[in-house]
């Protein structure tokens, strides 16, 4: 829409080409007590502010600190989130050693190990942090159902969820959706905690030792869910190198992208500091354990002050490159090691104004913030904890029509449903300024036609995240190849509506392979006949007329949303009710909807829709709205009728939004096409 607002079967055997092994676990329980508990660590790799390892050592006599290598959640990360992932292992055990604990190093399913593990130490509790993105929910459901099934309910130990409030929000059912609303409530951030002394160390157990990266890359490649090469050389493809390919930019056999990666290498090869802040090959972001991720942070903070230091100079230039935009540096730099959990966010945030106050007598300022960094630290961490209550609200709000869940891609959660059990699988796609509830009512119905569906709300968008990046098509579109692969698991019928229909046509251009058919609705684009070339790629950043016309269309579209959307329903604008205008007002006013917004000055569909589809020949069906007020419906018809005869159209009396204005015409269609489709297979 173009409105412009705002199962895999289980193997119980763990059986490696590495020391350590799940049979390094003795299945005879050693003399410990019975008030025995496991801190099972994920994305928390910190002794500081961590409420769930301060319960534990308040409650227990015996703490066995865990972390799990596990093929689901390895799987997420390249090469060098996984050299993050192992200096931020190695800190957290040497910190936990220094507590008197240990950390205990496993690899293998997660319920496997700590079945086993509970039986050792006669855990009675297991300290866990509570997620919000779907995988990691799955995986926690799935130890506490093996838990059950393999002892007594009486004597199962128990998984206590814990998370690190930032705000002080009494109940999750009150919790406001507005972000206005929100910011009214003036609610206190809760200051970080130390961390707890710790019970000694249990020196009968065998805590294993910390993989190296050539263990674990030989780990992931027995991993039952490893990617096909083929999928994998896509994953790790970008749009913007795929079309090269196309264009005359070859130099001494490279191409521009090649000779980045090139210049990047040679960057990487210069002698790296002894104190840096950037621990791994490659070095691009910030790394190491918490100490090291502390003094990167405050050098941040004061780049206006200048250093002497080696390694704050070294992050002051980073900062310099990474500030694509204002405020970007940060999320950029340090974006990775927070997800992992080395620091908290409320530390963060708790470093920032200790350091606003500092430079202003002790007080923060209601006018703003004193420098752009204190501006970027906070703004992050605290619209970061915003989407992580948002996610988990809207959760609880799930529908009885389908459930809502969330992915994470680069660290960003994004909202998506998914309903069927069997069948051709469907990806539905907004359009700008919509979110996956726009196909309200052709999920269940499609369904019902013996498929599966999945439908997205795209980052930028809805109850998706809305972070401080530079948006554009290409990247949209590497979302989508990225559901498709990560959440998917195989090729689908992608179908967009208006800006969503364009982004699916980029995902059926440039990697074929995940895509069965494109239905596209009063999509975006343009059809240009002999169209022979890719126009070359242009610098997308932020100039003063996107920042300034980015606020001003803003303001107009809270003004004038209604009217506009009615206008896209003509032929029923009872459609265009207030349960889909009150939530893109609500979206509206999130955090980063400015950011949003710059993208439409920045938007790039130069390349035509039939020379991105020209390998699908008679696979793409065109849902055509022919009243549409936003684009020449007729004179789009008739040059795909003349020019594009292998594309098959179909009319309809609707607008710019077919699919939620006459849903059960567009759903027999939609289902109508994929039966012929898979019927060619």
């Amino acid at each position: 829409m173009a409105i412009l607002i705002f199962p895999t079967s289980i193997n119980r055997r763990c059986s490696f080409s590495l020391p350590l092994r799940c049979s390094s676990l003795r299945l005879n329980a050693i003399a410990t007590s019975s008030n025995a508990a496991i801190v099972w660590y994920k994305n928390d790799l910190r002794v500081d502010d961590h409420p769930g390892l301060i319960a534990a050592a308040s409650k227990h006599t015996t703490l066995v600190p865990l972390y799990v290598f596990d093929h689901r959640i390895l799987r997420r990360f390249d090469e060098e989130g996984l050299e993050l992932l192992l200096f931020a292992l190695k800190d957290l055990r040497s910190s936990l050693q220094d507590l008197g604990s240990n950390l205990m190093i496993r690899l293998g399913r997660s319920e496997y190990v700590i079945q086993e593990l509970v039986k050792e130490v006669r855990a009675a509790n297991i300290y866990t942090q509570e997620e919000v993105e779907y995988g990691s929910r799955l995986v926690i459901d799935i130890v506490k159902e093996n838990l059950e099934d393999a002892f007594l309910e009486k004597d199962s130990a128990k998984i206590s969820l814990w998370n690190i409030p930032f705000y002080d929000v009494k109940n999750m059912d009150d919790f406001p959706l507005s972000y206005d609303e929100f910011q009214r409530l003036n609610l206190r951030v809760h200051t970080p905690l130390s961390a707890p002394s710790l019970p000694g160390v249990v020196s009968d157990l065998a805590w294993g030792p910390l993989p190296t990266l050539d263990d674990l890359k030989d780990f992931m490649d027995e991993s039952p869910y490893k990617l096909q090469d083929s999928w994998s050389l896509i994953q790790n493809t970008t749009a913007e190198y795929v079309l090269q390919k196309d264009r005359i930019l070859m130099s001494g056999g490279a191409t521009n992208s090649q000779s980045n990666v090139n210049s990047l290498a040679s960057q990487i090869k210069k002698k790296r500091l002894k104190n840096s802040a950037f621990v791994t090959k490659r070095g691009i972001f910030v790394g190491g354990g918490t100490s090291n991720v502390l003094n990167a942070l405050a050098a941040y903070l004061r780049y206006f002050e200048g250093t002497a230091r080696d390694d704050w100079q070294e992050l002051h230039d980073r900062l310099r490159k990474a500030e694509t935009r204002e405020g970007a540096s940060f999320g950029l730099l340090f974006g990775i090691i927070l997800q992992l959990g080395v620091v908290s966010r409320r530390r963060v945030y708790d470093e920032a104004i200790k350091y606003e106050k500092d430079r202003n007598g002790g007080f923060v300022s209601p006018f703003g913030y004193s420098t752009f960094t204190v501006a970027s630290v906070a703004d992050h961490v605290c619209s970061k904890e915003w989407y992580r209550l948002l996610a988990s609200r809207s959760q609880l709000d799930s529908t009885n029509r389908y459930s809502i869940s969330y992915w994470r891609w680069k660290g960003h959660l994004i909202q998506y449903a998914v309903m069927g059990s069997e069948g051709p699988a469907i990806l539905l796609v907004h359009g700008f300024g919509a979110f996956l509830e726009h196909y309200r009512d052709n999920i269940i119905d499609i369904v019902e036609g013996g498929n599966r569906v999945w439908a997205i709300t795209l980052l930028g968008f809805g109850r998706s995240e809305k972070p401080n990046v530079v948006y554009t098509e290409l990247m949209w579109a590497e979302i989508l190849r990225d559901f498709i692969i990560d959440a998917v698991g195989e090729p689908v019928h992608l179908v967009g509506n208006s800006f969503g229909g364009y982004f699916v046509s980029i995902v059926a251009g440039l990697w074929p392979a995940l895509a069965r058919s494109v239905v596209l609705l009063n999509s975006a684009g343009h059809y240009i006949p002999e169209y022979s070339s890719v126009p070359p790629s242009k610098e997308r950043k932020t100039t003063g007329i996107a920042w300034l016309g980015a606020r001003g269309i803003s303001l107009y579209l809270r003004l004038s949303v209604r009217s506009l959307v009615k206008s896209c329903y003509p032929t029923n604008t009872y459609r265009a009710d207030e349960g889909l205008l009150n939530e893109m007002v609500r979206a509206s006013n999130d955090p980063g909807v400015l950011v949003v917004l710059e993208s439409i000055f920045t938007f790039d569909p130069s390349i035509p829709l039939n020379y991105l589809l020209k390998g699908f020949k008679e696979k793409v069906l065109i849902i055509q709205g022919m009243k549409d007020p936003i684009s020449d419906s007729k004179t789009k018809v008739n040059v795909v009728r003349k020019h594009f005869k292998e594309f098959v159209i179909k009319e309809l009396d609707a607008g710019h939004c077919p699919h939620d204005e006459v849903p059960e015409e567009v759903n027999s269609i939609i289902r109508e096409w994929v039966t012929n489709i898979e019927s060619r297979q």
